[in-house]
């Protein structure tokens, strides 16, 4: 039985190892960390039995049919629709941006076509190829709605100004001209009955497989296995001798209350004068429970540290130059292959996570069942 080393128990190695398990491999899954799932990890408060995303909201969408079929083999998940709020000027508005949105703040009663229209003028015609975070709001949504919504958020959220940004992170962000506020436009959406965590642990219990927790995994350890997965971060894997790739990580400041504190459950906060991006109330993402107590997380976004969780890849330009120098040195590797966000140095949700993490056990799969050597990486990380 060909023995396999996993690095990381959040959802990419959790699921290549469960893929290789039921085909007759012995799965070593290590991670540093006292628990698995990652930054997806839940755990129930001791003290009033609420539910927490611990390293903040986790909401479970998807419209590929596969990974929704797969995630439902090991718990129920139950019916949620993310609709965020937001902080701005004194008011409270609806995100992602849509027809309440523009009514509100410019104080009209758009029909979806006059709003479409009216959001045309707004924008900057002059910006032809947007290049910056700045240019695409502005050319695309004008200057008030940049300046209500985007600008101080983006400063907190990655401690830069905004035309230092690629514009490639506005798109993730829709612009709508009717009243649907559902915050993701996927097919199926929900949060899992008992927390990711609990998916985790049911992935990961199979006879094949082993967990190490709390146990870092040492490069040097490879020669003892047929091949790795390694899902941490690409830069650690070559001890950061091409320097260190930038991240943005997160605070979180608990609160507890009584009843209901926000009446939502994520509120973000837009003015730059508020130090914390977004305030998640927890018992909001099981609205089939009921509890009377209540718990909020404020976040701040900060530069990662070396020993903090890096969360969203900044990835300007000298990051990429940085990538492309680990690429290259990943690519001469024998016997590992780079999974999921820090092995990629990509923003993922989980739903993306899982199918490339089958994805790669099946590129792994057909590469033993030919003799040849599985792939690095199963997707170009500089896309």
């Amino acid at each position: 039985m060909q023995k396999i080393a996993i690095v990381g128990a959040g959802f990419s190695g959790s699921v290549i190892a469960r893929e290789l398990a039921e085909r007759g491999y012995s799965v070593d899954v290590f991670d540093s960390r006292a628990h698995v799932a990652g930054n997806c990890h839940t755990a129930r408060d001791a003290q009033s039995g609420i539910m927490l995303h611990v390293y903040g909201p986790h909401i479970f969408h998807t419209s590929n049919e596969r990974v929704w079929e797969y995630v439902q083999r090991f718990d129920r998940f139950m019916p949620f629709i993310n609709r965020v709020k937001a902080h701005a000027r004194g008011e409270v508005f609806s995100l992602p941006i849509n027809l309440m949105t523009i009514n509100q703040l410019f104080n009209k009663q758009f029909s979806p076509a006059e709003a479409r229209a009216f959001i045309a003028e707004q924008g900057d015609q002059s910006i032809t190829e947007p290049r910056t975070f700045e240019d695409q709001a502005l050319r695309f949504v004008g200057q008030k709605i940049y300046e209500t919504f985007f600008r101080g958020y983006t400063r907190k959220q990655w401690g830069l100004e905004p035309s230092e940004l690629s514009a490639s992170i506005l798109k993730r962000l829709p612009v709508r001209f009717d009243y649907n506020d559902n915050y993701y436009g996927s097919k199926y959406q929900g949060i899992p009955e008992n927390g990711y965590t609990y998916i985790v642990e049911r992935i990961l219990d199979h006879t094949n497989i082993h967990v190490h927790l709390s146990t870092s995994f040492i490069r040097g350890q490879a020669q003892d296995y047929a091949h790795v997965f390694y899902s941490g971060p690409i830069d650690a894997w070559f001890n950061h001798t091409e320097g260190r790739l930038s991240y943005r990580t997160l605070d979180f400041e608990s609160v507890r209350a009584t009843g209901d504190y926000q009446g939502n459950p994520v509120i973000n906060y837009c003015d730059e004068d508020v130090p914390w991006t977004r305030v998640a109330e927890h018992k909001h993402f099981t609205p089939w429970e009921e509890h009377e107590e209540t718990i909020l997380f404020r976040e701040y976004s900060r530069l990662c540290g070396e020993n903090d969780a890096p969360y969203y890849p900044i990835r300007l330009v000298h990051d990429k130059a940085r990538l492309q120098q680990y690429i290259e040195r990943a690519k001469a590797e024998r016997g590992v292959t780079f999974v999921g966000r820090l092995g990629t140095y990509r923003y993922l949700d989980m739903h993306i996570t899982i199918a490339e993490a089958l994805d790669a056990a099946e590129q792994f799969l057909a590469a033993q069942g030919l003799g040849t050597s599985a792939p690095t990486f199963c997707i170009d990380p500089l896309v």
